[in-house]
């Protein structure tokens, strides 16, 4: 800048203004009087020194000297150099990340945002005090366990005392509520993210004391340790991934406490020039010169306007010329220019307003340099946001909307707006934070007690979840207290709905198009910005300081919903030929044209890189795309040699985008230290495909290549197309209609919000659920404590007063969570929200269906949409009720046909491939859907073919695919039909509290007789598909009983250990599984012969007997395990050890029982003749095992009545709410024949010499021989063999055929056994 002075030469941007001694006196412009006044009023001598004439005539040649006069700092405000008194260190007050600090910490570039990394790091200023009255702010990133408070150098941290650990180190804890000085004590609030905590120490008295949001918390500590070496530093000790800030002084404190001194001292000289040189400009916006009648005109500066006038121009040039340089520090622009803008915003009204804001960035603009205006936006912004984001929670949230609207009224501005937006929006801050609201941790500051009165919660549960709840009719009072209540929630709710749509304003004006003159659109930079936030976010999962919090996630997602919806419409308005929102979908040609960068995220196919390689004659050949061979090339050689390359530059691999991690530096983390959320630009480059524009159209045969672009490359063009070019819909393939849904970037936009639902949005929406789950167990605990009141004497006064005790503090507690729940359910859970998520799982179905008839390019689309699809389902059903329904959304029973219809395709795609999650996902979400009659009746509705393909399917092999979920889902679809299997819980269980009864296995039983019918076709269909399955089941039941079998015994062997011991609860687990397992697989063997008998008892079968021979050994096995007096399974079922509890007699004997009733009792005759004497035959059966049953030791005589059971022993006969008198006959039944039966075989048995018996099992006689190598065993053995091996059991040669035995003999073709 130009000297000043008398002969001042300076110049801004196009003005360039002189003063040189030959020229006239500048009153060409305005007559000289008229400029006088004008001056003097703008540079009011008000502010001048007293020495001053008050009526110095003043003009553009003296008005340099003027100036210097008016900003001329008194002595007492001149800013200290040197030391002040009291306080030792350096002038500028940063954290000490030298030697100040012990642990693992990440601290920001600005030395003020820190992060805890370790178990619980210290780390403290780099000034001390020891005289006077000190203090400083903490800004509250994150609501964890910390210590904040002073220390002395003395003091010495480790990873578990920290500050206010030891002696002279004083703290607050806000999470405990806690003091600390070696000992603790009570003290204080509780804090919240985004609350202020000021620390004060007094040591002048000695005393030290907490602020939290400029309310005091009263006196901390006193009789502080002062004197000779005595210096308190300010300093903070914090648990992993805790995060704060600090303010010693560099901005103004937002809580100043009267008598105490910020431990950096303001700029006050610099101060108070702004102020001064601020009351100038806002003189000139009030004044106006009307030159024809040489009058000052005062006017409201809302109506000022700058016309060109010369006199106008050079005194804001003058004034400029010594303001801009203030307005590039933080501390100015946030105490003056902010401050200023603030009061506009709070006196006026918007459009008022607007307009002011408007003209100043204008003058900003237009007489300060470039990067003196950026300078000063970037740290407006800064300010803005933090004072957003620290703002305390007032009834009418007036706060966040003065903020709110002069943020908007700033963006309006375009050329601000595209600056922020391209520069510091999402790289220097976190525009993000401007869409979250905060929810009010003490809801008595929030004024939620005003704004909700009267508070209500249910007073009725189930146990058997949501669908079984009975209605109950409401008393008078409890009809009352809701409507009330939900009054209050309303008023609520449209408060809260001002600062959404104030939110929704400002997204809108980043997603404009259309002001694109001179320059890129802001919606194409705000792409960019974009895209890169979701690659941080996908990349950095994990990694929590790299990740934008949950909470703001799923505010960011609604307001991107509302605005995206807006332009969608909006632009259907003017192009009828476009869809509607409501029909919105992804076009499948953006998954596999490349022109969107989906990082590093799996495709339903696997690696990107592998599809095109494997794919790419199917994209030449319907979507008329080549890839670039160099990308082929260099997509093999990183196949080929992935683990041993070095680490790639951007020069070696152009089209990669360089990950992060590995040798590159950690970056400043961000999210959660800084309180305006700020970072360091991360991202070296983003991989994207850009099409190579042909400038012709392009027929039918030719093909497209395309090459990498970096996202910082594309143009609008590249999103939108062109003439002959389609944008982001390059490779359109021929199912897809001809006509543009919308906007291609609307639809990357659109893509992006899928992306952010699957990456934190939807574990947020299950954790807020902890608020209404917090309100139903303390509804229950008040419900029980007034039971007791009820009940309990009169003269138990003790105990009364204990009672209403317990019932005073659930209610208060009930009325704070209430209120809690209502903000909850305004901000997170309303009808609005749920319609927002419900448009997008309605969004993911219909792009599943147009990728789907893509054939095989159905491989490309990324895991994360059918992870979407299931997870909105479940948060629709399970998070947003029982407030709000799903039943109640639009065309919800179609929705429900169509995710079934796609879960019943998609769960065994070929064309799934990615990673085993998504498997397992698809397969859990078919699981979960067949358990709730709504969804199992949608499965029911989808067309015929998919539905016994979806069959087929289930009943495919179990071996070498997940089958425990498979079989999940065929006992679910046989669970009410089996025998004593009408039960919700088990029995045994009933007095006991489920962790959740919404849980789809706590579902009351839903069959489908109709997917039972195709399963039965299905069976008898072909001759392979019963034995294969059937083979397999068999299979897994002998692993996971056995597996069973061998974990008790290890329990057991550990509880009968004299030291003190504990079971591991991961084995625990997996042996309740294994248990569960068994019976699951019993329960499918019980369906399939119900349904199918004949696979079993139809013996023209080649198979049917060995598969009943298999049934019978496996059925024997577990009666014995579990029927035996005093055995392993009935001690370890007496232990009952938490994680077993599901480990009990009765699941797995209904099942046994319900296969033997349906063998033995409802089979023909001719099945009963051949299933009883298999079932005898098997060496380990055992009448006793079949007197269990009924709770008998021993069979009884023939044509005695069965005795009464013993009420200590098991019995199906104890439990008649479960089983049916006819069953219980049924049992009584198979008893009585198996009693006959066995006496018979008895008696008509003859023995077998040891010779004659199968050296396999030893139990049947030898009944077939092997060719070519002749070695022999009974027809079970080698049956069963077979079905899983062809080699021979002795020499290993391979089987050719097996032949009978008789046949053999009596052809004298024997040979000798090896």
């Amino acid at each position: 800048m130009a000297s000043k002075g008398t002969g001042m030469s300076f110049s801004r941007k196009s003005y360039r203004l002189n003063s040189d001694a030959e020229k006239p006196k500048v009153t060409g412009i305005v007559h000289e009087k008229l400029l006088n006044d004008y001056l003097h009023r703008i540079f009011s001598p008000g502010h001048t020194p007293s020495t001053a004439t008050s009526r110095k005539p003043l003009n553009f040649q003296n008005l340099p000297e003027h100036l210097d006069q008016l900003l001329q700092v008194d002595s007492e405000d001149e800013e200290s150099q040197g030391q002040v008194e009291g306080r030792l260190g350096p002038s500028t007050v940063v954290l000490d990340h030298t030697s100040g600090f012990e642990g693992l910490l990440l601290v920001d570039d600005d030395l003020l945002g820190v992060i805890g990394h370790s178990n619980f790091g210290t780390i403290r200023s780099t000034t001390c005090v020891y005289k006077g009255k000190w203090v400083y702010e903490v800004l509250i990133s994150s609501q964890g366990l910390m210590q904040i408070g002073w220390c002395t150098i003395n003091c010495r941290f480790n990873q578990e005392e920290g500050v206010g650990d030891t002696h002279n180190s004083y703290a607050y804890d806000g999470n405990r509520v806690r003091k600390w000085n070696v000992t603790t004590t009570n003290y204080g609030k509780a804090w919240a993210a985004g609350d202020i905590v000021s620390c004060l120490i007094d040591l002048d008295d000695g005393t030290l004391s907490f602020c939290l949001n400029g309310v005091s918390l009263g006196t901390a500590f006193e009789n502080l340790s002062r004197g000779l070496g005595m210096a308190y530093f300010p300093a903070i000790s914090l648990s992993f991934k805790e995060s704060v800030a600090f303010n010693f002084g560099s901005r103004p404190l937002r809580y100043p406490v009267a008598g105490y001194r910020p431990l950096q001292d303001p700029p006050r000289a610099d101060l108070v020039q702004a102020q001064r040189l601020l009351g100038c400009f806002r003189a000139v916006l009030c004044v106006e010169l009307d030159p024809v009648e040489g009058l000052l005109v005062e006017k409201e500066s809302s109506k000022w306007q700058l016309q060109g006038q010369p006199t106008v121009l050079l005194t804001l040039a003058h004034i400029f010329h010594r303001f801009a340089p203030l307005l590039r520090k933080v501390y100015l622009v946030e105490a003056v220019l902010m401050s200023f803008l603030l009061g506009v915003v709070e006196a006026a009204t918007p459009t008022q307003a607007q307009t002011v804001v408007h003209q100043v960035l204008d003058l900003l603009w237009l007489f300060m340099e470039d990067y003196e205006v950026q300078d000063c936006l970037k740290q407006l912004m800064m300010s803005l946001l933090r004072l957003y984001r620290f703002s305390p929670i007032v009834p009418d949230l007036g706060l966040q909307i003065h903020y709110l609207r002069l943020t908007i009224a700033i963006l309006r501005h375009q050329k601000s707006r595209k600056f922020l937006l391209s520069n510091v929006l999402f790289d220097v801050l976190r525009a993000v934070v401007f869409f979250y609201i905060k929810s009010p941790l003490r809801v008595e500051e929030a004024g939620l007690q005003e704004l909700i009165p009267t508070t209500w919660w249910p007073h009725h549960f189930s146990r058997e979840g949501k669908e079984s709840q009975e209605a109950k009719e409401e008393t008078a009072e409890e009809r009352l207290r809701r409507r009330a209540y939900e009054r209050g929630c309303q008023r609520l709710k449209k408060r809260i709905g001002v600062v959404e749509e104030l939110q929704v304003q400002i997204l809108k004006l980043l997603l404009d198009n259309k002001d694109d003159n001179g320059g890129e659109a802001s919606r194409y930079i705000f792409l960019t910005k974009f895209r890169k936030f979701l690659q941080e976010n996908a990349s950095g999962r994990g990694n929590m300081p790299m990740l934008c919090p949950p909470e703001y996630m799923v505010c960011f997602l609604h307001r991107l919903i509302s605005t995206l919806r807006y332009y969608w419409d909006e632009y259907k308005a003017s192009h009828p030929r476009a869809s509607f929102s409501e029909e919105a979908y992804i076009p499948p040609q953006i998954f596999y044209n490349g022109k969107v960068d989906y990082f590093d995220l799996q495709r339903l196919g696997g690696l990107l890189s592998h599809l095109r390689k494997t794919l790419k004659d199917d994209l030449a050949s319907k979507a008329n795309i080549l890839i670039d061979p160099l990308e082929l090339q260099a997509a093999t050689m990183d196949d080929l040699d992935e683990d041993e390359e070095p680490a790639p530059t951007a020069a070696q691999r152009p089209m990669q985008a360089l990950a992060m991690g590995g040798t590159l530096p950690l970056p400043r983390p961000g999210w959660l230290s800084s309180p305006t959320l700020g970072r360091a630009n991360r991202f070296l480059s983003t991989a994207a495909v850009s099409l190579m524009t042909p400038r012709r159209p392009l027929s039918t045969s030719e093909k497209v290549k395309v090459c990498t672009l970096s996202a910082e490359e594309r143009t609008r063009e590249d999103i939108e197309g062109s003439h002959w070019n389609e944008g982001l819909l390059l490779g359109r393939p021929p199912e897809e209609p001809e006509q543009p849904l919308t906007e291609n970037s609307l639809l990357e936009v659109l893509d992006g919000a899928i992306m952010m639902y699957n990456l934190s949005v939807h574990q947020q929406l299950g954790k807020m659920v902890g608020v209404s789950d917090d309100v139903n167990e303390y509804a229950m605990a008040l419900r029980d404590t007034e039971d007791k009141l009820r009940r309990c004497p009169k003269r138990r006064k003790d105990i009364l007063a204990e009672l209403t005790k317990s019932q005073k503090v659930f209610s208060e507690k009930l009325d704070h969570l209430s209120r809690r729940l209502a903000w909850v359910h305004a901000t997170v859970y309303s009808q609005e929200k749920m319609l927002d998520i419900y448009w997008l799982l309605r969004v993911c179905l219909r792009t599943i269906e147009h990728s789907d008839r893509t054939g095989s390019l159905f491989a490309f689309m990324p895991e994360f949409y059918l992870s979407v699809a299931i997870n909105s389902y479940s948060a629709l059903k399970n998070y947003f009720s029982p407030v709000h329904s799903m039943e109640e959304l639009p065309g919800y029973e179609e929705t429900l046909t169509c995710l079934a219809a796609i879960l019943a395709k998609h769960f065994a795609d070929t064309r799934i491939v990615g990673t085993a999650d998504i498997r397992d996902s698809l397969m859990q979400a078919l699981a979960s859907y067949v358990c709730y009659p709504h969804s199992l009746r949608a499965v029911e509705r989808i067309p015929e073919e998919q539905r016994i393909a979806m069959v087929r399917n289930l009943l495919a092999p179990y071996e070498q695919r997940p089958w425990a979920q498979t079989n999940w889902i065929l006992v679910r679809l046989w669970r009410g039909c089996g025998f004593g299997y009408r039960y919700t819980r088990l029995p045994h269980l009933l007095k006991t509290k489920p962790e959740d009864a919404n849980l789809p296995s706590l579902q009351k039983p839903c069959p489908s007789t109709l997917l039972q019918q195709h399963m039965a076709d299905l069976l008898r269909e072909g001759p392979d598909v019963a034995p294969s399955f059937l083979n397999s089941v068999l299979n897994q039941l002998n692993w996971a009983f056995s597996e069973f079998i061998g974990m008790i015994q290890e329990i057991q062997q550990a509880a009968e250990r004299l030291e003190r011991n504990f079971v591991d609860s991961r084995q625990l687990k997996v042996c309740a599984t294994c248990f569960d397992l068994s019976v699951s697989l019993l329960r499918v063997l019980e369906m399939t012969i119900t349904l199918v008998p004949e696979i079993l008892l139809d013996w023209a079968r080649p198979t049917s007997e060995m598969l009943l021979r298999r049934l019978a050994q496996l059925l024997n096995q577990v009666l014995n395990r579990v029927t035996a007096e005093r055995n392993l399974f009935d001690r370890v079922v007496t232990l009952r050890l938490p994680g077993l509890e599901s480990v009990d007699h009765y699941p797995i004997l209904v099942a046994v029982t319900g296969i033997l009733v349906q063998l033995l009792v409802h089979s023909p005759a001719s099945g009963t003749e051949k299933a009883t004497s298999v079932l005898l035959a098997d060496p380990c059966f055992q009448l006793r095992s079949i007197c269990y049953l009924l709770g008998q030791p021993e069979p009884p005589a023939p044509g005695t009545a069965l005795p009464a059971p013993d009420r200590k022993r098991f019995s199906l006969q104890s439990y008649t709410e479960y089983i049916s008198a006819e069953e219980l006959a049924q049992v009584e039944r198979m008893l009585a024949h198996l009693t006959s039966a066995s006496a018979q075989a008895a008696a008509a048995s003859l023995p077998t010499s040891e010779e004659d018996l199968c050296p396999i099992c030893y139990a049947h006689p030898i009944s077939a021989v092997f060719q070519p190598c002749g070695h022999k065993s009974c027809k079970a053995c080698i049956d069963q063999h077979l079905m899983n091996n062809k080699d021979c059991f002795f020499c290993k040669a391979t089987i050719v055929s097996v032949e009978d035995w008789e046949k053999a003999a009596n052809a004298n073709t024997t040979s000798s056994a090896a």
